[in-house]
């Protein structure tokens, strides 16, 4: 493999400077020592050079749905300081010395990217504060209000005072109304949060995280980072959240965090016109997200650099740091809740644990790999079904899940509070007064038992139709919730079998008169296992829970439990929610952490059927056709179509703007003769020549030419490897070095080219024999819900009917409520289709069976 130097006609190439024309020097100039006004004329190629790039740069501006090619990427930004020093230099120097004005720039240019993370650090912490408040005071206003100030939580109404206070009343006493309310604004607050989503910014839907992971690798998604993304998902998350849908909120925190980053770095022109640079604000305000999410500056870092970033040096691990620590400060200053603490399930454990208690910590490290199997197993056949029947009911289908989870939520005690709140009362310990509705008391144990058990497996089944439905959703804390109950169980179970075998030789480690085991320890380890699983991390769930805690005596059960949660899970299938989503929304991806035994070279995975130019006789007319005819996002260039020696590459688009400006500038007509290299019959000439240089800058000399020069726009070093090369190597070229195509030769003569989707294609045509599944059943089972779902549908429409029929005031006007299959009268093979554009119109990825919101 290398970066091929094309050497194939009299004139030779220079190494490529720039990223979508590499070739910068003009073709009427000579390859020799360069005279004082050569390089004078030199510098002026440069500078128009980078004025083309720049102009194609704003026409192309990175295709929606097309991956950046980040070796192209890297060359423009090399031309691009260069130019810039060009321009600078006569400003700033004085006689032969650096002035000030040049230190005092060069100083601003370098701290720049510090200036940007304090500014994202700052939105993002102030953000996540006004949203905590904001969504406490929608959940709580659900059970009752605050007489003294409306405006009020149920917390900070009856602040200091142990089990509520006279200031904070219920809507009613009538139990059955308050379940009406409550039932009420759950759907309201779903419904609000969908319509604004579907309205205004599709793209705020789900977590984004998986989304967030393939713009950071460089799929180009636009406006899935934009201002009214980040608006929309400010608005829509804490309702969604108030709603009671199983969904959290540190999911999308993530999302609105590097649309904040996205957003302010794009003031800057560093950024704006670097994808490279912008890729590590990315990361930072990903890092930040998680921070101000958990309280977990350092466990933030570590989530960007373990789950979302497939490069992270060690610049960019700086500027994460100081991102999130930023942010933190920030929520810390804020204060949201009161209490000094950041999250508000943050506790402070001052007691020790005992080796005989790992026994229960392998029973909860086991629950978390199993939970996160299930999980991920069931919500991919549930986005597989909403994919295919209920996409067109987006505001429907979220409205209703509201209401059966609030019908289902409101009677037990640990679903009907937000899930933080529950999460806060299953984290404490027992001692020290506090009762928390009877979760402590001796005689009610066997029915929180039975109570915490029901939660679990409920809010389990919740999770897995919830997450994914078009609203700001999360996956982080519905699974620490349900890990947390899950875990308390455990413990209660514990703490009744040690106090009725005390003199137990197993509980021999237990110190008389003193508790030996706390429950709400339990609840914590629970509550990592499941967040491990359900997103298969490790060291960043880890530093995570301890910074939650503060007790460095819990790192090695923490640690115990992780490694278990991580070994079950990795039995029943590799990457966690987010990467699972990937794959079946056909983003892409190659994920660095898989390793790959394939055993083929990769001209079993090319395409040989490649659409090549000749280097010269195409004329006009005939490149507009072959570019018509096809929509493939570049063309290799060869000597000519008998031999095939490859000469170089250009992309769609600098080859249309250069065929645009042909016919503007030079007036070409449609049967002027293509040249991508020059011409021998036509030598280079030096600048004082006669003869006219035949470039789009003399277009008075040029403009009855018949011959249109296109060498300038050319990569004649595009990146080549070998026909037996392995597909492995292959992939990691695409993972380390990040190129848009990779052309394959032998022995100088184009064979084929290889991208992202073809590798991607083949892994998943290799991974269905390995393992063959029966679709068809499946579709079955699909089809049989919707029919239900559909006559469940018609009968509420009759009942509605109905009551039109004996009302004198005919109510919502007689339209009916009819559920069409989206999928009737279309063949199998034709049902859920999902195109994945990525280097063109017209090539899909392998079908998985539909599409869902981002894990996380």
């Amino acid at each position: 493999m290398n970066r091929r130097s094309s050497s194939n006609s009299a004139f030779r190439q220079p190494a490529r400077t720039g990223s979508y024309t590499p070739s910068i020097r003009s073709l009427t100039r000579r390859v020799s020592i360069l005279s004082a006004a050569e390089q004078g004329q030199d510098e002026a190629a440069t500078s128009a050079d980078h004025a083309i790039h720049e102009e194609i740069e704003e026409i192309k501006r990175y295709e929606d749905f097309t991956t950046i090619d980040w070796v192209q990427d890297a060359a423009r930004e090399q031309l691009r300081r260069k130019t810039r020093r060009k321009e600078k230099a006569g400003f700033f120097e004085r006689e032969g010395r650096l002035g000030w004005r040049r230190k005092l720039w060069e100083s601003y240019d370098a701290g720049q990217a510090w200036i940007v993370v304090t500014l994202v650090g700052s939105a993002i912490g102030l953000n996540a504060a006004i949203l905590n408040i904001v969504t406490e005071w929608l959940s709580d206003i659900k059970l009752g209000h605050c007489t003294t100030a409306f405006y009020l939580n149920e917390n900070f109404c009856c602040w200091g005072a142990e089990n509520g206070c006279p200031e904070w009343k219920r809507w009613s006493s009538f139990w059955l109304f308050n379940y009406f309310l409550y039932i009420a604004f759950a759907m309201l607050f779903a419904f609000t949060s969908a319509r604004l989503v579907k309205s205004f910014a599709p793209y705020a839907a789900g977590s984004g995280i998986s989304e967030i992971k393939c713009i950071i690798t460089g799929f180009v998604m636009k406006g899935f980072l934009g201002g009214w993304t980040l608006l929309i998902k400010s608005i829509g998350l804490p309702l969604a959240i108030a709603s009671g849908l199983s969904v959290g909120k540190e999911g999308p925190s993530v999302h609105y965090a590097v649309c904040t980053g996205n957003v302010i770095s794009r003031f800057f022109d560093k950024y704006r016109r670097n994808a490279a640079k912008t890729r590590e604000i990315l990361s930072a305000s990903a890092a930040a997200g998680v921070a101000v999410a958990f309280g977990s500056p350092i466990g933030g870092v570590l989530f960007s650099l373990e789950e979302m970033s497939n490069y992270f040096p060690l610049k960019t691990m700086w500027r994460s740091y100081f991102c999130a620590l930023v942010a933190t400060a920030i929520l810390a200053a804020m204060n949201p809740f009161r209490t000094g603490q950041l999250v508000m399930f943050q506790v402070k454990y001052d007691r020790s644990w005992h080796f005989f208690e790992i026994v229960f910590y392998l029973i909860i490290g086991a629950f978390g790999g199993l939970y996160g199997a299930f999980v991920i197993k069931w919500n991919l056949r549930a986005q597989a079904f909403r994919k295919k029947y209920l996409s067109t009911y987006p505001i429907l289908e979220a409205t209703l899940l509201a209401v059966i989870t609030a019908i289902i939520c409101y009677p037990n005690m640990f679903l009907r509070i937000d899930m933080t709140e529950s999460m806060e009362i299953l984290f404490l310990e027992c001692e020290g007064g506090h009762d928390y509705d009877e979760l402590c008391d001796r005689k009610n144990r066997w029915r929180m038992i039975f109570s915490l058990a029901i939660a679990t497996v409920i809010r389990t089944l919740l999770v897995i139709i919830s997450y994914g439905c078009k609203v700001p959703a999360g996956i982080f804390v519905p699974s620490m919730a349900i890990g947390a109950s899950f875990g308390r169980m455990v413990g209660i179970f514990v703490q009744h079998i040690h106090e009725s075998f005390p003199n137990s030789a197993f509980f021999a480690a237990c110190q008389p008169d003193v508790p030996c085991i706390t429950p709400g320890t339990y609840a914590f380890l629970g509550a990592g296992a499941a967040l491990s699983g359900i997103m298969h991390i490790t060291v960043s769930v880890v530093v995570i829970m301890f910074e939650l805690t503060g007790a460095l005596t819990y790192i090695l059960p923490t640690m115990i439990v992780v490694g278990v949660t991580k070994a079950v899970g990795e039995r029943f299938g590799k990457g966690g929610i987010a990467d699972r989503a990937i794959w079946f929304n056909g983003f892409p991806f190659l994920d660095n952490k898989e390793e790959h035994t394939f055993g083929v070279p990769v001209s079993q995975v090319m395409t040989s059927a490649v659409v090549s130019l000749p280097a010269s006789g195409l004329d006009l007319r005939a490149v507009e056709r072959i570019m018509a005819e096809n929509q493939f996002q570049g063309y290799p260039i060869v000597e000519d179509s008998g031999s095939k020696t490859l000469v170089g590459y250009i992309g769609r688009t600098e080859l249309r703007y250069a065929l645009d400006r042909a016919k503007r500038d030079q007036l070409a007509p449609a049967h002027a003769k293509c040249y991508f290299t020059p011409s021998p019959s036509m030598p280079p000439t030096t600048p004082s020549s006669t003869m006219p240089a035949i470039t789009f800058d003399t277009i008075a000399a040029t403009s009855a030419q018949l011959r249109v020069d296109l060498s300038r726009f050319i990569d004649p070093t595009p990146l080549t490897v070998h026909p037996r090369l392995p597909l492995e190597t292959v992939m990691e070229l695409f993972k380390k070095m990040g190129p848009r195509v990779i052309l394959i030769e032998y022995r100088g003569r184009l064979t084929g080219l290889v991208t992202v989707k073809d590798c991607l294609k083949y892994q998943f045509k290799v991974e269905a024999q390995e393992n063959p599944r029966d679709e068809h059943t499946l579709d079955e089972g699909q089809e049989r819900i919707w029919s239900v779902m559909r006559q469940v549908a018609a009968w509420f429409d009759g009942r509605l009917n109905d009551l039109r029929a004996r009302l004198p005031v005919r109510i919502g006007g007689g339209q009916s409520i009819q559920l069409i299959s989206p999928v009737s009268g279309v063949s199998e093979g034709e049902r859920g289709r999902y195109s994945a554009d990525v280097d063109g119109p017209g090539v899909e990825l392998e079908d998985r069976g539909g599409g869902g919101a981002g894990g996380g």
